[in-house]
Protein backbone atom coordinates (compact mmCIF):
# COMPACT_ATOMS: atom_id res chain seq x y z
CA UNK A 1 0.00 0.00 0.00
CA UNK A 2 1.31 3.30 -0.60
CA UNK A 3 2.25 4.96 2.62
CA UNK A 4 1.94 8.77 4.16
CA UNK A 5 5.84 9.99 4.11
CA UNK A 6 6.92 11.15 6.93
CA UNK A 7 9.73 13.66 7.30
CA UNK A 8 11.72 15.21 10.28
CA UNK A 9 11.71 18.68 10.71
CA UNK A 10 13.10 19.12 14.35
CA UNK A 11 15.50 18.01 16.64
CA UNK A 12 16.70 18.82 20.16
CA UNK A 13 18.84 17.26 22.93
CA UNK A 14 20.50 17.45 26.10
CA UNK A 15 22.84 14.43 26.60
CA UNK A 16 26.76 13.86 28.22
CA UNK A 17 28.29 15.37 25.25
CA UNK A 18 26.09 19.23 25.15
CA UNK A 19 23.31 20.67 25.86
CA UNK A 20 21.71 20.79 22.89
CA UNK A 21 21.57 18.63 19.75
CA UNK A 22 24.18 20.97 17.92
CA UNK A 23 26.97 20.37 20.82
CA UNK A 24 26.03 16.81 20.71
CA UNK A 25 26.72 15.91 17.50
CA UNK A 26 29.97 17.93 17.08
CA UNK A 27 30.99 15.81 20.11
CA UNK A 28 29.95 12.87 18.32
CA UNK A 29 32.08 13.97 15.11
CA UNK A 30 34.94 14.54 17.41
CA UNK A 31 35.16 11.67 18.89
CA UNK A 32 34.44 12.95 22.74
CA UNK A 33 33.52 10.86 25.83
CA UNK A 34 30.75 12.25 27.50
CA UNK A 35 31.95 9.51 30.64
CA UNK A 36 33.51 10.74 33.99
CA UNK A 37 33.94 9.63 37.32
CA UNK A 38 31.03 10.28 39.62
CA UNK A 39 31.60 13.08 41.88
CA UNK A 40 29.45 12.14 45.00
CA UNK A 41 30.50 10.49 48.43
CA UNK A 42 27.52 7.97 48.20
CA UNK A 43 29.81 6.44 44.66
CA UNK A 44 32.45 5.45 46.46
CA UNK A 45 31.18 2.59 48.29
CA UNK A 46 30.49 1.11 44.80
CA UNK A 47 31.59 -1.17 42.61
CA UNK A 48 31.10 1.32 39.38
CA UNK A 49 32.04 4.69 40.26
CA UNK A 50 31.60 6.05 36.68
CA UNK A 51 28.71 7.47 33.97
CA UNK A 52 27.89 9.60 31.39
CA UNK A 53 26.41 12.19 33.19
CA UNK A 54 25.05 15.05 31.51
CA UNK A 55 26.86 18.25 30.22
CA UNK A 56 24.53 20.89 31.03
CA UNK A 57 22.52 20.70 34.49
CA UNK A 58 18.51 21.23 33.69
CA UNK A 59 18.37 23.86 36.31
CA UNK A 60 20.67 25.71 34.63
CA UNK A 61 18.06 25.98 31.54
CA UNK A 62 14.61 25.48 33.34
CA UNK A 63 12.96 27.97 35.72
CA UNK A 64 13.62 27.41 39.06
CA UNK A 65 10.28 26.99 39.81
CA UNK A 66 9.39 25.14 37.10
CA UNK A 67 12.18 22.60 37.82
CA UNK A 68 11.22 21.81 41.46
CA UNK A 69 8.29 20.53 39.76
CA UNK A 70 9.99 17.63 37.39
CA UNK A 71 11.55 14.71 37.79
CA UNK A 72 15.32 15.09 36.47
CA UNK A 73 14.43 13.06 33.57
CA UNK A 74 11.03 15.11 32.76
CA UNK A 75 13.32 18.08 33.10
CA UNK A 76 15.67 17.09 30.22
CA UNK A 77 12.54 15.80 28.26
CA UNK A 78 11.39 19.20 28.28
CA UNK A 79 14.07 20.56 27.43
CA UNK A 80 15.17 18.44 24.55
CA UNK A 81 11.58 18.76 23.08
CA UNK A 82 11.55 22.67 23.51
CA UNK A 83 14.16 22.54 21.49
CA UNK A 84 12.80 20.51 18.52
CA UNK A 85 9.94 22.32 18.73
CA UNK A 86 11.92 25.75 18.28
CA UNK A 87 14.26 23.82 15.48
CA UNK A 88 10.91 22.89 13.53
CA UNK A 89 9.88 26.77 13.55
CA UNK A 90 6.67 26.32 16.04
CA UNK A 91 5.63 28.36 18.77
CA UNK A 92 4.32 27.20 22.09
CA UNK A 93 0.61 27.33 22.75
CA UNK A 94 -0.81 31.19 22.21
CA UNK A 95 1.19 30.91 18.75
CA UNK A 96 1.15 27.36 17.54
CA UNK A 97 0.29 27.13 14.14
CA UNK A 98 -0.73 23.14 14.50
CA UNK A 99 -4.27 22.00 14.92
CA UNK A 100 -4.15 21.30 18.22
CA UNK A 101 -6.39 18.15 17.77
CA UNK A 102 -4.13 16.82 14.72
CA UNK A 103 -1.09 17.15 17.13
CA UNK A 104 0.30 14.65 19.12
CA UNK A 105 3.19 13.77 21.48
CA UNK A 106 5.09 10.06 22.36
CA UNK A 107 8.01 10.46 24.69
CA UNK A 108 9.26 6.97 26.07
CA UNK A 109 11.48 6.48 29.07
CA UNK A 110 12.54 3.20 30.27
CA UNK A 111 12.03 3.19 33.88
CA UNK A 112 10.82 7.17 35.13
CA UNK A 113 10.57 9.45 37.86
CA UNK A 114 12.85 7.16 39.71
CA UNK A 115 14.77 10.05 41.42
CA UNK A 116 11.39 11.44 42.82
CA UNK A 117 10.43 8.14 43.95
CA UNK A 118 13.31 7.10 46.00
CA UNK A 119 14.02 10.49 47.12
CA UNK A 120 10.40 10.67 48.24
CA UNK A 121 10.54 7.70 50.06
CA UNK A 122 14.01 8.66 51.98
CA UNK A 123 11.98 11.67 53.34
CA UNK A 124 9.30 9.21 54.38
CA UNK A 125 11.16 7.17 56.29
CA UNK A 126 13.43 10.02 57.52
CA UNK A 127 10.77 12.72 58.55
CA UNK A 128 7.19 10.43 58.02
CA UNK A 129 4.65 10.82 55.69
CA UNK A 130 3.51 14.19 56.09
CA UNK A 131 6.93 15.45 54.52
CA UNK A 132 6.39 14.42 51.06
CA UNK A 133 5.42 16.02 48.28
CA UNK A 134 2.15 16.26 47.09
CA UNK A 135 3.97 16.67 43.40
CA UNK A 136 5.59 13.00 44.11
CA UNK A 137 3.04 11.08 41.37
CA UNK A 138 3.12 14.13 38.93
CA UNK A 139 6.17 14.12 39.44
CA UNK A 140 7.32 10.01 39.42
CA UNK A 141 4.97 8.92 36.65
CA UNK A 142 6.67 7.45 34.03
CA UNK A 143 4.29 9.38 31.37
CA UNK A 144 5.29 12.92 33.32
CA UNK A 145 7.15 13.80 30.17
CA UNK A 146 5.14 13.58 27.49
CA UNK A 147 1.95 15.14 29.93
CA UNK A 148 4.40 18.22 30.15
CA UNK A 149 5.25 18.82 27.14
CA UNK A 150 1.60 18.57 25.18
CA UNK A 151 0.51 20.68 28.00
CA UNK A 152 3.20 23.45 26.64
CA UNK A 153 2.20 22.72 23.11
CA UNK A 154 -1.38 22.16 23.63
CA UNK A 155 -1.40 18.44 21.59
CA UNK A 156 -4.90 16.85 22.04
CA UNK A 157 -4.73 13.92 19.35
CA UNK A 158 -2.94 11.78 22.05
CA UNK A 159 0.65 11.97 24.43
CA UNK A 160 1.74 8.43 25.11
CA UNK A 161 4.49 6.78 26.51
CA UNK A 162 6.13 3.67 25.22
CA UNK A 163 8.22 1.73 27.85
CA UNK A 164 9.78 -0.75 26.38
CA UNK A 165 13.66 -0.59 28.48
CA UNK A 166 16.66 0.33 25.88
CA UNK A 167 13.90 -0.20 22.81
CA UNK A 168 11.72 2.60 24.17
CA UNK A 169 12.32 5.62 22.63
CA UNK A 170 12.82 3.95 19.19
CA UNK A 171 9.33 2.54 19.78
CA UNK A 172 7.88 6.31 20.30
CA UNK A 173 9.10 7.29 16.67
CA UNK A 174 7.36 3.67 15.98
CA UNK A 175 4.06 4.47 17.55
CA UNK A 176 4.40 8.15 15.64
CA UNK A 177 5.05 7.12 12.63
CA UNK A 178 2.39 4.52 12.90
CA UNK A 179 0.08 7.47 14.28
CA UNK A 180 0.62 9.68 11.35
CA UNK A 181 0.16 6.80 8.97
CA UNK A 182 -3.16 6.13 10.25
CA UNK A 183 -4.12 9.59 10.00
CA UNK A 184 -4.32 10.45 13.63
CA UNK A 185 -1.92 13.25 13.47
CA UNK A 186 -0.35 15.99 11.03
CA UNK A 187 2.61 16.35 13.62
CA UNK A 188 4.07 14.40 16.09
CA UNK A 189 6.97 15.23 18.75
CA UNK A 190 8.64 11.84 19.49
CA UNK A 191 11.61 10.99 21.42
CA UNK A 192 12.72 9.52 25.11
CA UNK A 193 14.34 10.85 28.20
CA UNK A 194 16.35 9.26 31.07
CA UNK A 195 17.80 9.92 34.40
CA UNK A 196 18.90 6.86 36.71
CA UNK A 197 22.32 8.01 37.65
CA UNK A 198 21.41 6.86 41.71
CA UNK A 199 23.41 4.57 43.60
CA UNK A 200 20.52 2.09 43.38
CA UNK A 201 20.48 1.39 39.86
CA UNK A 202 23.85 1.05 39.58
CA UNK A 203 24.08 -1.44 42.36
CA UNK A 204 21.67 -3.52 40.58
CA UNK A 205 22.84 -3.45 37.41
CA UNK A 206 26.36 -4.17 38.82
CA UNK A 207 25.03 -7.02 40.94
CA UNK A 208 24.23 -8.35 37.21
CA UNK A 209 27.36 -8.11 36.06
CA UNK A 210 26.32 -5.64 33.51
CA UNK A 211 28.28 -2.40 34.15
CA UNK A 212 32.21 -1.85 33.19
CA UNK A 213 34.10 -1.21 35.98
CA UNK A 214 36.88 0.56 34.37
CA UNK A 215 37.05 3.52 36.82
CA UNK A 216 40.41 4.75 36.45
CA UNK A 217 39.85 5.15 32.78
CA UNK A 218 36.06 6.51 32.76
CA UNK A 219 36.65 7.80 28.86
CA UNK A 220 37.75 4.51 27.84
CA UNK A 221 35.22 2.30 29.52
CA UNK A 222 32.20 1.99 27.03
CA UNK A 223 34.37 0.18 23.87
CA UNK A 224 31.78 -1.89 21.76
CA UNK A 225 33.28 -4.71 19.85
CA UNK A 226 36.59 -4.43 21.46
CA UNK A 227 37.87 -7.74 23.23
CA UNK A 228 38.19 -6.09 26.51
CA UNK A 229 34.96 -4.49 26.84
CA UNK A 230 33.09 -5.37 30.86
CA UNK A 231 29.79 -3.67 29.99
CA UNK A 232 27.50 -0.54 29.42
CA UNK A 233 28.66 2.62 30.81
CA UNK A 234 25.14 4.03 32.66
CA UNK A 235 24.36 7.53 30.60
CA UNK A 236 21.30 10.55 31.08
CA UNK A 237 19.92 12.99 28.78
CA UNK A 238 17.25 12.82 26.31
CA UNK A 239 16.48 13.64 22.23
CA UNK A 240 13.46 14.65 20.63
CA UNK A 241 12.50 14.63 16.90
CA UNK A 242 9.47 16.56 15.52
CA UNK A 243 8.00 14.32 12.58
CA UNK A 244 5.19 15.43 10.16
CA UNK A 245 3.82 14.75 6.71
CA UNK A 246 5.66 15.92 3.66
CA UNK A 247 2.54 17.50 2.53
CA UNK A 248 2.42 19.46 6.11
CA UNK A 249 6.12 20.22 5.95
CA UNK A 250 6.35 21.70 2.19
CA UNK A 251 3.04 23.78 2.96
CA UNK A 252 4.87 25.69 5.45
CA UNK A 253 7.80 25.87 3.75
CA UNK A 254 9.86 23.42 6.50
CA UNK A 255 13.36 22.15 6.81
CA UNK A 256 13.78 18.87 6.26
CA UNK A 257 16.59 17.08 7.91
CA UNK A 258 15.11 13.51 6.43
CA UNK A 259 12.38 10.81 6.35
CA UNK A 260 11.08 8.43 8.97
CA UNK A 261 10.90 5.70 6.34
CA UNK A 262 9.95 3.06 8.23
CA UNK A 263 10.41 0.96 11.61
CA UNK A 264 10.07 -3.21 12.37
CA UNK A 265 9.56 -4.71 15.91
CA UNK A 266 9.58 -8.21 16.83
CA UNK A 267 10.43 -9.70 20.80
CA UNK A 268 12.95 -12.49 21.32
CA UNK A 269 10.47 -14.40 23.53
CA UNK A 270 14.06 -15.93 24.55
CA UNK A 271 15.45 -14.35 27.93
CA UNK A 272 14.44 -11.47 30.49
CA UNK A 273 18.31 -10.12 29.46
CA UNK A 274 20.31 -12.32 27.34
CA UNK A 275 19.06 -11.38 23.50
CA UNK A 276 18.37 -14.41 21.68
CA UNK A 277 22.07 -15.54 20.42
CA UNK A 278 21.36 -16.43 16.99
CA UNK A 279 20.42 -12.90 16.28
CA UNK A 280 17.06 -14.02 13.97
CA UNK A 281 14.25 -11.63 15.79
CA UNK A 282 16.56 -8.58 15.63
CA UNK A 283 17.70 -9.55 12.04
CA UNK A 284 13.87 -9.71 11.31
CA UNK A 285 13.26 -6.36 13.37
CA UNK A 286 15.73 -4.63 10.89
CA UNK A 287 14.08 -6.29 7.88
CA UNK A 288 10.56 -5.47 8.75
CA UNK A 289 11.66 -1.79 8.85
CA UNK A 290 13.23 -1.92 5.49
CA UNK A 291 9.94 -3.49 3.94
CA UNK A 292 7.81 -0.79 5.19
CA UNK A 293 10.54 2.11 3.70
CA UNK A 294 10.37 0.01 0.78
CA UNK A 295 14.01 -0.17 0.98
CA UNK A 296 16.77 -3.26 0.05
CA UNK A 297 19.56 -4.47 1.97
CA UNK A 298 21.48 -2.85 -0.84
CA UNK A 299 20.19 0.73 0.08
CA UNK A 300 21.67 1.10 3.58
CA UNK A 301 24.71 2.81 3.66
CA UNK A 302 24.85 3.09 7.41
CA UNK A 303 23.79 1.57 10.81
CA UNK A 304 24.10 3.07 14.03
CA UNK A 305 24.50 0.00 16.02
CA UNK A 306 23.02 -0.99 19.59
CA UNK A 307 26.06 -1.84 20.60
CA UNK A 308 26.09 -1.74 24.21
CA UNK A 309 29.77 -3.06 25.06
CA UNK A 310 28.41 -5.96 26.29
CA UNK A 311 30.28 -9.43 25.59
CA UNK A 312 26.64 -11.17 24.00
CA UNK A 313 25.11 -8.05 23.10
CA UNK A 314 27.66 -6.59 20.46
CA UNK A 315 28.29 -9.81 19.09
CA UNK A 316 24.44 -11.07 18.37
CA UNK A 317 24.11 -7.97 16.86
CA UNK A 318 26.25 -8.43 14.51
CA UNK A 319 25.40 -11.60 13.38
CA UNK A 320 21.81 -10.13 12.77
CA UNK A 321 22.87 -6.88 10.83
CA UNK A 322 24.59 -9.43 8.63
CA UNK A 323 21.49 -11.53 8.16
CA UNK A 324 19.66 -8.71 7.36
CA UNK A 325 21.93 -6.58 5.25
CA UNK A 326 24.09 -9.77 3.87
CA UNK A 327 27.36 -11.53 4.32
CA UNK A 328 29.02 -8.97 2.46
CA UNK A 329 26.85 -5.82 3.27
CA UNK A 330 28.92 -2.47 3.22
CA UNK A 331 27.30 -0.46 5.45
CA UNK A 332 29.55 1.52 7.70
CA UNK A 333 28.65 0.63 11.45
CA UNK A 334 29.01 3.45 14.20
CA UNK A 335 28.48 2.49 18.08
CA UNK A 336 28.22 5.62 19.08
CA UNK A 337 27.56 4.63 23.03
CA UNK A 338 31.00 4.57 23.09
CA UNK A 339 30.71 8.58 23.94
CA UNK A 340 27.45 8.98 25.08
CA UNK A 341 26.84 5.92 27.19
CA UNK A 342 23.82 4.01 27.38
CA UNK A 343 20.79 6.30 28.17
CA UNK A 344 18.32 3.00 28.82
CA UNK A 345 15.06 4.30 27.19
CA UNK A 346 16.73 7.59 25.52
CA UNK A 347 19.02 5.56 23.82
CA UNK A 348 17.02 4.96 20.85
CA UNK A 349 15.65 8.30 20.17
CA UNK A 350 19.05 10.16 20.44
CA UNK A 351 20.59 7.41 18.15
CA UNK A 352 18.04 8.08 15.72
CA UNK A 353 19.04 11.56 16.20
CA UNK A 354 22.49 10.73 15.15
CA UNK A 355 21.38 8.47 12.36
CA UNK A 356 19.31 11.26 11.07
CA UNK A 357 22.31 14.06 11.00
CA UNK A 358 24.87 11.30 9.93
CA UNK A 359 22.84 11.51 6.40
CA UNK A 360 21.64 14.83 6.40
CA UNK A 361 25.58 15.97 6.77
CA UNK A 362 26.47 12.93 5.21
CA UNK A 363 29.49 12.01 8.00
CA UNK A 364 29.61 9.17 10.10
CA UNK A 365 30.31 9.68 13.54
CA UNK A 366 32.85 7.14 14.91
CA UNK A 367 33.36 4.17 17.25
CA UNK A 368 35.50 5.36 19.89
CA UNK A 369 37.71 2.63 22.70
CA UNK A 370 37.65 0.00 19.81
CA UNK A 371 41.40 -0.40 20.17
CA UNK A 372 41.37 -4.93 20.14
CA UNK A 373 38.45 -5.76 17.70
CA UNK A 374 37.09 -8.88 17.73
CA UNK A 375 38.59 -11.41 15.49
CA UNK A 376 35.39 -11.84 13.07
CA UNK A 377 33.77 -8.58 12.84
CA UNK A 378 32.57 -8.99 9.41
CA UNK A 379 31.12 -5.42 9.27
CA UNK A 380 32.64 -2.25 8.49
CA UNK A 381 33.33 -0.41 11.90
CA UNK A 382 33.81 3.02 11.64
CA UNK A 383 36.64 4.17 14.12
CA UNK A 384 36.69 7.93 12.19
CA UNK A 385 34.83 10.21 10.81
CA UNK A 386 33.50 8.57 7.56
CA UNK A 387 32.21 10.48 4.59
CA UNK A 388 28.97 8.97 3.16
CA UNK A 389 28.25 9.38 -0.80
CA UNK A 390 25.89 12.13 -2.90
CA UNK A 391 22.49 10.82 -3.97
CA UNK A 392 20.27 9.25 -2.06
CA UNK A 393 21.08 7.58 1.35
CA UNK A 394 19.18 5.34 4.03
CA UNK A 395 20.68 4.17 7.01
CA UNK A 396 19.05 2.06 10.04
CA UNK A 397 18.73 2.41 13.83
CA UNK A 398 18.58 0.04 16.23
CA UNK A 399 17.44 -1.03 19.60
CA UNK A 400 17.08 -3.63 22.04
CA UNK A 401 15.81 -3.75 25.33
CA UNK A 402 15.44 -6.18 28.19
CA UNK A 403 12.79 -8.63 27.92
CA UNK A 404 13.92 -9.22 24.39
CA UNK A 405 12.00 -6.33 22.48
CA UNK A 406 13.59 -5.39 19.28
CA UNK A 407 13.15 -2.45 17.05
CA UNK A 408 14.60 -1.02 14.23
CA UNK A 409 14.18 2.45 12.84
CA UNK A 410 14.99 3.58 9.03
CA UNK A 411 15.85 6.77 7.86
CA UNK A 412 16.43 8.27 4.38
CA UNK A 413 18.22 11.41 3.46
CA UNK A 414 15.74 14.97 2.29
CA UNK A 415 17.59 14.86 -1.13
CA UNK A 416 15.22 10.99 -1.00
CA UNK A 417 11.85 13.39 -0.46
CA UNK A 418 12.45 15.55 -2.96
CA UNK A 419 12.33 18.31 -0.80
Amino acid sequence: MPQTRVVVTGIGATTPLGGDAPSTWEALLDGRSGVRRINKPWAEDLPVKIAATIAVEPTDVLDRVEARRLDRSAQFGVIAAMEAWADAGFGLQEDNPVDRTRLGVAIATGIGGLNTLLGQWDIQQEKGYRRVSPLSIPMLMANASSANVSLRLGAQAFATTPVSACASSNESLAHALDQIRLGRADVVLAGGTESVIHPMPIACFAQMQAMSRRNDEPERASRPWDVDRDGFVLGEGAAMLVLETLEHAQARGARIYGELAGAGITADAHDMVQPNPTGETQARAMTFALREAALSPGDIVHVNAHATSTPQGDLTELSSIRQALGEQTEAIVSGTKSMTGHLLGGAGALESLATLLALYHRQVPPTINLDNPEADLRVDVATKVRDLPSGDLAAINNSFGFGGHNVAVAFTNAYRTGA
